[in-house]
């Protein structure tokens, strides 16, 4: 498994938000297996998405896709920050 990491600014978080849960399809159709949404407790317009992929190749693709930049155009997304593709090497729960 892989994940996307990604940092945004978005203009309007709820707006962005409303943008991304119209979008199931998109997400299924590119193979995302899950996600977590995070936002910035010291800048609400910056958020951050984890998503999982089978593959980072897999997470590249979605991120370059026609319908990605739409979506993104659409839902009020002004920048992207950070993008960062990486594996799970450890994890546990203390």
């Amino acid at each position: 498994m892989a994940f996307m990491i990604g940092a945004i600014r978005v203009k309007d978080f709820s707006e962005w938000k409303k943008g991304f849960d119209e979008n199931p399809g998109m997400r299924q159709r590119a193979g995302m297996k899950a996600y977590e949404i995070f936002q910035s407790v010291d800048d609400p317009g910056v958020v951050v998405v984890c998503a999982e992929f089978p593959d980072a190749e897999t997470a590249k693709k979605l991120l370059q896709s026609d319908e990605m930049k739409e979506a993104n155009q659409q839902s009020g997304v002004l920048e992207m920050l950070d993008m960062r593709f990486v594996e799970r090497v450890d994890a546990a729960n203390v």
